[in-house]
């Protein structure tokens, strides 16, 4: 996987100082602040899907005996 959750953690600091930029004013504020809210939407569903894939992992050694995980939640990374 390319990206890790530092990444967007980095990302979610870079986006803080380019709000924090007091020279930043008018319609590229505004801008500036519409892609704060698509960011700020797309990490959530990635801390979402995160979570999820850390709940399967630990469901995963209580299931029965000759049962898998849904494919889509499997830990593909060993």
């Amino acid at each position: 996987m390319k990206n890790k959750l530092i990444d967007l953690n980095n990302h979610l600091f870079a986006q803080i100082e380019r709000l924090s930029d007091e020279t930043v004013k008018g319609e590229e504020l505004k801008e500036e602040m519409a892609r704060s809210k698509a960011v700020a939407q797309i990490a959530s569903q990635i801390v979402a899907n995160g979570r999820l894939a850390l709940d399967a992992q630990k469901l995963t050694p209580e299931l029965p005996m000759g049962r898998r995980m849904p494919q889509m939640l499997e830990n593909t990374n060993g």
